[in-house]
């Protein structure tokens, strides 16, 4: 049984994650979601509320995973926000909230849960088809997409960072999957694969892949929307 640490589990492809690998595994959920935490229900699922926004993110995270000994094997860094609005009309603070969620507190979880990693974990951050370098791109996606392209680059460079210490880490650059955040970003678009399919690759990825693949970013689409 593995210990699994996931970002962002309070709907869409993290809920599902989060239901999947709590079968066989310990999870470990955080998520700002808090009428999510009564349906991520399970003997083996933990469930923290937990908001990435935060300054102190590093800090906090170690609180938790001290306090539920827990010393994860793999990481899926899946937590995520979305603004869709022209440029020229978002806000500083928008911008602001979609990095510290997407980039800096991805990137605190990642500083928080190295200590505990030991050789053979894996690291998955969870991008998107919209920072992949020479896909297709869309109006009002600038500040989200550019957030999931340093996601891309980060993922790269960490992996740089740990493989001396047998620590993957890759990147998934997600395509169009039926979720909430897609309608966000495409409203009414209907995407070829649902959340829970989507959620079975990252699950077989995650526990599977680093046997093979390290500091890749890996394009995970079928339409892209």
């Amino acid at each position: 049984m593995k210990q699994i640490l996931i970002t962002g589990a309070g709907r869409g492809i993290g809920e599902q994650l989060a239901h999947i690998l709590s079968e066989e595994n310990k999870v470990l959920v955080l998520t700002r979601n808090t009428s999510a935490l009564k349906k991520l229900n399970h003997p083996n699922l933990i469930a923290e509320q937990f908001d990435l926004e935060k300054n102190n993110v590093s800090q906090l995270a170690a609180e938790i995973f001290k306090r539920h000994q827990f010393n994860p094997d793999i990481v899926i860094n899946n937590a995520g926000l979305l603004v869709n609005k022209p440029f020229e009309k978002i806000t500083r603070s928008e911008m602001e909230a979609v990095y510290r969620v997407n980039v800096f507190g991805l990137m605190e979880i990642c500083q928080a849960v190295i200590p505990l990693l030991k050789a053979g974990s894996h690291i998955v951050n969870i991008g998107s088809m919209g920072g992949f370098q020479g896909s297709a791109k869309f109006s009002g996606l600038s500040v989200y997409s550019s957030s999931k392209a340093a996601v891309a680059s980060f993922s790269e460079c960490l992996a740089e960072e740990l493989k001396d210490k047998k620590i993957a880490v890759n990147c998934l650059a997600l395509g169009a999957a039926q979720t909430e955040m897609l309608n966000e970003a495409f409203p009414g678009y209907k995407a070829p694969v649902s959340a829970n399919e989507m959620a079975a690759f990252i699950s077989d990825f995650s526990l599977n892949a680093n046997q093979w693949i390290n500091g890749k970013v890996i394009p995970v689409s079928l339409s892209t929307p």
